[in-house]
């Protein structure tokens, strides 16, 4: 049994790059809503860690520098 992972599809930066433009593309025409439920600090990214671990966090996770 074996996971696929993005290398298995993207093999190059361009690959990629292309790849992110057409992701970002469909989120900011709104096709797709990424809820975002907890922030921390970027000092902060020990415990978000902990947290993120320990399954006390939902969804999306997001560092603020």
């Amino acid at each position: 049994m074996t996971r696929p992972t993005m290398n298995d599809h993207v093999t190059s930066r361009e690959g990629l790059v292309k790849c992110a433009r057409d992701l970002f593309s469909v989120v900011r025409s709104g096709a797709v809503k990424i809820e975002i439920n907890q922030t921390y600090a970027l000092k902060d990214a020990a415990k978000a860690h902990r947290e993120l671990a320990a399954r006390n966090t939902t969804g999306c996770t997001v560092l603020i520098p």
